[in-house]
């Protein structure tokens, strides 16, 4: 069971035994994942050979509200979400469909399988946008993009590499922000990464969707390419974003007159401050929650900010500080890691 609390994978093995009759001791319940969260899931197998995926949610520390709000909505407007069975918020139980386990970065296993994906995962993101409304979400405004942007100078750069905030931090922190309010307002998955998207078929299905926001149209985008799994060189990258632009022109999600210069800025800006947050993420999850693994995602992720800052005019003292500075002391820190 991992770090799951044992009395509520009990209480959950009676949650299940009561909703289909059956003795506690019959329920087959396997842990099948965890995430950087407090949820835990498990597979249920019941007797007639189907499953179910159940959501263990502590209420005191998860909030389930807002996954079976927007579960209902996505389902409503025809988004691929999972189903649900059974909803119970006093717990902090839920049952789901089961999507298997096969997500998306399982599928990431050569050049033309990698960019075949990562079109279907594109064409995802224009449906979420086309088919859902942001009204009812919680807005990606000033105040949240600043709190996650301070995460990369509190917990990268003071508590886990002892570094004090560099010079044209500032500078850059409001510019990112200025940015991402300039873009129009869509609904954002707000963590569009291949680890949520799971393979059914041919097709993808959006999990982890609670987080999710009214917010600027480039998030899920650079959500996708600049995550976890991939880095994609400069040419790729813009194509796919002049793509994106070219459609949300035509479906009326971006206004006419964008140019795709302004627009690359745009994703480029959304990009690095996904990137700064993920920095400062990433740094939390391994100090203050004890995660492990986290750490090693570090270089991959400053690449992606080195990326994204080298399409953007200015920031020079920041871009030399990350390049003289911040780049030698993350590896030296890494070294020290046993």
């Amino acid at each position: 069971m991992s770090d799951a609390d044992p009395s509520r994978f009990d209480s959950l093995r009676q949650w299940a035994a009561e909703r289909h009759g059956l003795p506690p001791e019959a329920v087959d319940l396997r842990l099948a994942a965890g995430d950087a969260s407090f949820r835990r899931y498990y597979r249920l197998h019941l007797p007639d050979g189907s499953t179910r995926m159940l959501m263990d949610a502590p209420p005191a520390r998860e909030d389930s509200r807002p996954f079976v709000a927007i579960a209902r909505d996505w389902a409503a407007a025809g988004l691929p979400v999972p189903a649900l069975h059974a909803v119970d918020l006093e717990a902090g139980f839920l049952a789901l469909d089961d999507l298997g386990d096969t997500p998306l970065q399982a599928r990431l296993v050569g050049e033309a399988e990698t960019l075949a994906w990562h079109e279907r995962a594109m064409a995802l993101i224009h449906v979420l946008q086309h088919r859902t409304t942001p009204a009812g979400l919680p807005g990606y405004d000033a105040a949240l993009l600043a709190r996650e942007l301070d995460l990369f100078p509190e917990w990268c750069l003071e508590a886990w590499l002892g570094m004090p905030a560099p010079p044209g931090w500032e500078t850059l922190r409001e510019a990112l922000i200025a940015s991402a309010l300039a873009q129009p307002v869509v609904t954002v998955h707000r963590d569009f990464d291949a680890m949520n998207l799971m393979v059914q078929g041919s097709e993808l299905a959006l999990i982890d969707f609670q987080d999710a926001v009214a917010g600027p149209i480039t998030y899920d985008l650079v959500s996708l390419l600049r995550g976890r799994y991939c880095r994609f060189d400069v040419g790729r990258f813009a194509a796919w974003v002049e793509a994106f632009r070219r459609r949300a022109v035509e479906e009326g999600r971006l206004p006419v007159g964008v140019e795709p210069a302004a627009f690359l800025a745009q994703a480029q800006a959304m990009a690095a401050q996904r990137s700064l947050k993920v920095l400062g993420i990433f740094c939390r999850l391994t100090l203050r929650d004890d995660k492990a693994g986290y750490l090693a995602r570090l270089p991959h992720f400053l690449a992606h900010l080195e990326d994204s800052l080298a399409g953007l005019d200015g920031h020079h003292a920041f871009k030399a500080w990350l390049a003289e500075a911040f780049r030698p002391a993350l590896r030296e820190r890494l070294g020290d890691r046993p």
